[in-house]
């Protein structure tokens, strides 16, 4: 399993969509964005949980591509430090 992080999402934006955007490029495990604690709203970025084999072939294909309007990035997540 690798983590990928999306940036510049649409605020708008379900995990349902942000999971079914991305598998049509391969298995995903799960989706996930991140919301702000006080006001809920999305920060705009996610992670997507995806099968270890597929994950350069979706950074690839999603990288630069358009989501509601929006052109988002997409890399391989880092650890935190």
């Amino acid at each position: 399993m690798r983590t990928l992080y999306v940036g510049n999402l649409p605020w708008a934006t379900s995990e349902e969509e942000l999971a079914r955007a991305f598998a049509s490029h391969g298995e995903v495990l799960s989706a996930r964005i991140i919301t702000d604690r006080q006001t809920g709203r999305s920060r705009g970025f996610g992670f997507v949980e995806v099968n270890d084999a597929d994950a350069d072939q979706m950074i690839a294909a999603m990288n630069g591509a358009e989501l509601g309007g929006r052109i988002l990035t997409v890399n391989e997540a880092r650890a935190r430090s």
